[in-house]
């Protein structure tokens, strides 16, 4: 666990921040505002490692005009409940979030909606966009391709990414049940935590260059890879790499973005793929009307009760018992809106690097 010192920022200083940032490229102040949520709303949940920390990549691609920051995002094929949507290289957290509501119009009119999207780069937290289909009392469906850092089960060489998924469920009384996952057995800045401290990973996590297991991050960061959620073949990790392999497949080869290895990185320095087999990076959003199924006040009642059972589940020795999916990052937003967001040292630093390019005033307090 990092020992970092933090310091605690309010979520509006660090919105404020970023939204004159994006503007400061010609990003329109309305998809800047957006943009800027959705990066806070990822640190308020405590997902540290796709919030304000990822706007110095942002700031990287857009100053070397590697992202559009006024996109005509547009359909491209359309169906009834479905349709493919070009982003226009913009800025994922705008592409995605058009497409997202593009998929609850569908499922307002259609029952459900689903739309895969091509030509987008990163898009935040996947949890963001299945949320925001709660507010309408529809399930959210949420997934996206990333860079290539996890070897297929069996393989010695990166050929996908850590490719999450996120579903939500409303609840009645009870916070909703979100699942946000990625397909991988961590994420990679696990691995540079590890390297930082110079501590070891859990066998199981990742492989040198010739595909053996390994813990010592040195080696996936010189030429290993992540392994497939569920680690080796034994102990499941054929069903990481079939999750990781259908949202490939949803977001990236239905779309015709850059699937596998083809995908491009979400930063400046990164390994550039070896050619391209599509546009951009690739997003699936799906949305499904719960009163197609049943009323939906049954059905949140009936996810409390589900959320109760699992809740009073007998727990397991040395544990604190059962968590329901979503319910850590419920109670750190509770905490993080009242204490604020916490910074270490090294995205306080880039902070202010940006600050000092955009000219756009930043200070601890």
């Amino acid at each position: 666990m990092s020992t970092e010192s933090k310091q605690n920022f309010q979520p509006d200083y660090l919105i404020d921040f970023t939204i004159e940032v994006f503007i400061s490229f010609g990003i329109p102040k309305e998809h800047a505002t957006l943009a800027a949520r959705i990066l806070a709303l990822s640190d308020i949940r405590g997902i540290d490692s796709h919030g304000v920390a990822r706007l110095y990549s942002y700031v990287g691609l857009l100053s070397e005009g590697l992202i559009n920051p006024n996109p005509k995002v547009s359909i491209i094929r359309e169906k009834k409940s479905v349709a493919t949507v070009d982003g226009d290289n913009g800025l994922g957290l705008v592409v995605g979030h058009f497409a997202n509501e593009m998929a609850m119009d569908k499922a307002n009119k259609y029952g459900s909606g689903w739309i895969s999207v091509c030509n987008s780069n990163h898009y935040g937290i996947a949890g963001y966009y299945s949320l925001e289909a709660l507010k309408r009392d529809m399930i959210g469906w949420s997934m996206t391709n990333t860079t290539k850092l996890v070897a297929p089960l069996w393989g010695a060489e990166r050929m996908l990414g850590t490719n999450p998924i996120s579903i939500a469920f409303p609840g009645w009384n009870e916070p909703p049940v979100v699942i946000d996952l990625a397909t991988s057995t961590a994420a990679y800045g696990k691995i540079e935590i590890a390297k930082r401290h110079q501590e070891e990973v859990p066998s199981g996590w990742i492989t040198d260059k010739d595909g053996g297991l390994s813990t010592h991050p040195e080696d996936m960061i010189n030429g290993g890879a992540l392994l497939p959620l569920g680690s080796t073949r034994a102990l499941g990790g054929h069903k990481g790499y079939a999750l990781a392999s259908m949202v490939d497949i949803l977001t990236a080869v239905l779309s015709g973005a850059n699937w596998g290895p083809f995908v491009p990185p979400f930063a400046l320095r990164q390994e550039i793929p070896s050619r391209s087999v599509g546009k951009g990076i690739g997003h699936f959003f799906g949305a499904m009307e719960i009163d197609g199924f049943m009323e939906v006040d049954v059905f949140k009642k009936r996810i409390d009760e589900w959320v109760s059972v699992m809740r009073n589940t007998k727990p397991a020795k040395g544990t604190d018992g059962v968590l329901i999916p979503g319910e850590p990052e419920h109670l750190e937003e509770i905490k993080r809106k009242k204490e604020g967001i916490p910074l270490n040292a090294s995205v306080i630093a880039d902070l202010k690097a940006i600050s000092k390019q955009t000219g756009i005033p930043f200070s601890e307090h």
